[in-house]
């Protein structure tokens, strides 16, 4: 039984986040409203002339296992979840002497945070998960008919003002609001669990619960409405000018930056020939790498040793597709690479680093969104679990880390010269972010011919070709999927290409190695494909 009476209405807090929370026990406390705390919350609001009882003289225990327990006890839920409607429930709460809790105000440990931070333990990430925070707000976002639930220090200004007289609709809001909270810290903890087991298996559910980031102005098309979720684990880039993003941009943005992965070269099977040149010493030199998209489509990839040279080739490997497109590097931006930029129309530049000239000069196109974004984030979203909808389900895949190695192997007769492996490198790991049928032609470091969604590989081939103009003379080609037949290689051929990587594995590869051989083209087989669709 509680220690002493106790008053008619009361607040329960527990914050790990104490942004604003003064403010709050002060207004609750003007309107009478008797403040109950956890440890750390009553300590805080004292140092700061606010004063709490322990929720302790609720439930008649102290803390038990150093805090691990403190909150749960059918006490402080009957002050919570009685129905104030039901006259039994109200005589029993009477008689246990219970106040009547009209507001619960609880933000969870911060387990996102904790996880999120470089060298966080398994143990510390284990410390973090909140036990009696979810209970408090599962039980008052259950009994939202009477019970006020504010989860975020953003929703204090909705009840500051009168929190005894919260409108029923504003109090659903907040219980839903609630419910997908506890929602988004079991998936994040799910996901957390789970990361470790990724490497095995695929999970046994899919814990997609996320917060909403932002609103957006429309979808991918004016007619649609659309919306922005993110994990409170993952950061957006951070915009430094420009208009808001949009569902597009976003779409545009992400596909830009798995552009700038580097994925590692696959090994060689057998001798790499009179050259002496192994793929793996390809392109390993370091040097800065800038993409351009336009409808998450590669028009422009262009490896240099300087930023402003990276971007100058990526742009001008086709100027008329890159009009409005987005542009990432991986380099830092200076002057020289702003003055660069500044010559064309585009939506989106994102670097991971300006120089402050380089961003006052992007800044005078008022509507260029200018983004920069952390160096972990283009690693991470290759790792994470790709996932899209279909058929009103959910598809997922990832890599799978138990799948054979992939590797090359020269099937004709001529050898790749060494600034052949270079671009035959390059242009593979652009093909897989161009959708199939994709087709990637490329000569010293900068793509030239990009072709992509195609209903079929020789069309896929030609078109490449022919953007690929006078450059498509001694320069490598590389296709997602393999050559059903030879005549996929012998448009190649005739556009000028000089060597070709592309997946083996058709019935008909003998064939198209003789029109290698045939045709004199130096052409390299991958144990790997790279659909996408």
């Amino acid at each position: 039984m509680p220690a002493e009476p106790v008053a008619r209405d009361a607040a329960i807090l527990s914050v790990s986040d104490r942004s604003g929370i003064v403010g709050l026990a002060l207004a609750l406390a003007t309107h009478h409203v008797a403040l109950y705390a956890t440890g750390g919350t009553r300590s805080y609001l004292a140092e700061h002339g606010v004063e709490a009882r322990d929720v302790g003289e609720l439930t008649g225990f102290p803390p038990l296992f150093d805090g691990r327990v403190k909150t749960l006890h059918p006490y402080l839920f009957g002050a919570i979840m009685a129905d104030r409607d039901n006259p039994a429930h109200e005589r029993e709460r009477a008689q246990l002497g219970l106040p009547r809790v009209r507001l619960v105000v609880v933000n969870l440990y911060p387990f996102e945070a904790t996880v999120a931070r470089d060298g966080a333990t398994f143990d510390e990430a284990i410390e973090q998960i909140d036990i009696g925070g979810v209970a408090l707000i599962r039980a008052a976002a259950k009994n939202f008919a009477h019970v006020t639930v504010l989860v975020d220090p953003e929703q204090y200004a909705l009840v500051e003002a009168a929190p005894l007289d919260v409108d029923l609709g504003v109090r659903r809001r907040l219980a839903t609001r609630a419910f997908g909270r506890t929602a988004e810290y079991d998936g994040a903890i799910v996901r957390y669990l789970e990361a470790g087991m990724l490497a095995h298996e695929l999970p046994g559910s899919l814990a997609l619960t996320l917060p909403l980031r932002q609103q957006l102005r429309y979808g991918e098309n004016p007619q649609s409405r659309a919306a922005f979720y993110l994990s409170r684990t993952e950061q957006l880039p951070e915009q430094l000018g420009g208009k808001a993003l949009s569902y597009n941009n976003l779409l545009d943005l992400d596909a830009t930056l798995r552009l700038l992965l580097r994925a590692p070269v696959a090994p060689l099977d057998g001798e790499p020939g009179e050259s002496g040149f192994a793929p793996y010493e390809c392109g390993r030199a370091e040097v800065v790498r800038a993409a351009i998209v336009k409808h998450t489509v590669p028009c422009g990839v262009a490896e240099r040793s300087t930023s402003r040279d990276a971007v100058r080739c990526a742009l001008d490997a086709d100027p008329i597709s890159a009009y409005g497109g987005i542009i990432a590097l991986d380099g830092r931006a200076d002057l020289a690479t702003a003055d660069a930029l500044a010559e064309f129309f585009l939506e989106i530049v994102a670097a991971p680093e300006f120089d402050d000239d380089a961003l006052a000069r992007l800044r005078k196109k008022k509507n260029l969104r200018v983004l920069r974004y952390d160096r972990r984030l283009v690693p991470h979203l290759a790792e994470e679990l790709r996932v899209r909808s279909a058929l009103g389900g959910v598809l997922a895949e990832n890599d799978d880390p138990d799948a054979a190695p992939e590797r090359w192997r020269v099937v004709s007769r001529r050898q790749p010269q060494a600034d052949q492996w270079r671009d035959l490198a390059f242009a593979w790991d652009i093909v897989r972010h161009v959708k199939s049928n994709g087709v990637v032609i490329v000569r010293d470091a900068v793509t030239r011919g990009i072709c992509a969604g195609q209903t079929n590989r020789v069309s896929a081939i030609r078109i490449a070709g022919l953007r690929a103009g006078e450059f498509a003379a001694g320069s490598a080609c590389a296709s997602d999927g393999f050559f059903p037949f030879p005549d996929g290689l012998e448009v190649a051929a005739e556009s000028g290409c000089a060597a070709v990587i592309a997946p083996q594995g058709s019935i008909r590869d003998a064939e198209v190695i003789e029109a290698a051989n045939r045709l004199g083209i130096a052409l390299v087989f991958s144990t790997y494909r790279y659909f996408l669709h």
